[in-house]
């Protein structure tokens, strides 16, 4: 059975993390939660307020962890999936976070990254060249970092796909799941 790394931590966007979580377990994939520790990550809600020139945001669920990223390893897994909400900013200054997401750009494995969770392989530069959609404020980080940003629900190049948040769930999440169901067909053939 393909089994996927789900990369998150705390203030990760609830709908961002569980929607893609559910989804790869329904197409018949294994999925693990990684997180800096094994203590529940505390997703958060992001909602927009006609009052509020931002999202606000309220705690959301507890999600257990499978594994702490300095435990991964990598070889065990077929694809990435890196939520957004607050969590990208931070965990992509850990070394464990860049080992693990360096070694799915070199192997040409599937990557789903959500809404700002093309902040983490953007940082090590690994979007250079590459489409990728994010959440819209973010999209001039992605273009300083090398990315052509692109404004859709669901953004395949090559082995990445990506969307701009949780609203693009539906359409994102099919894409997904064929470029993953895709990478392990190839694989298995």
């Amino acid at each position: 059975m393909p089994r996927a790394l789900l990369l998150t931590g705390d203030a990760a966007e609830e709908l961002d993390t569980m929607y893609p979580y559910y989804r790869v377990q329904e197409g018949g994939w294994d999925v693990d939660v990684s997180s800096r520790t094994m203590r529940d990550v505390q997703l958060v809600i992001h909602e927009f307020d006609p009052n509020s020139d931002a999202y606000v945001e309220k705690n959301g669920r507890k999600l257990p962890v499978d594994v702490p990223w300095a435990e991964v390893d990598v070889e065990r897994y077929d694809a990435l999936i890196i939520p957004g909400g607050r969590a990208p900013e931070w965990i992509r200054v850990d070394g464990d976070v860049r080992r693990i997401t360096e070694h799915f750009f070199a192997r040409n494995l599937p990557i789903a990254l959500v809404c700002h969770g093309a902040q983490v392989p953007a940082v090590y530069g690994l979007l250079k060249g590459r489409k990728t959609a994010c959440f819209p404020p973010i999209t001039g980080d992605m273009e300083n970092a090398g990315a052509t940003v692109i404004d859709a629900p669901d953004v395949v190049d090559g082995n990445l796909v990506s969307c701009r948040g949780w609203p693009d769930m539906p359409q994102f999440g099919r894409v997904m799941m064929e470029v993953f169901s895709k990478s392990v067909n190839s694989a298995s053939a």
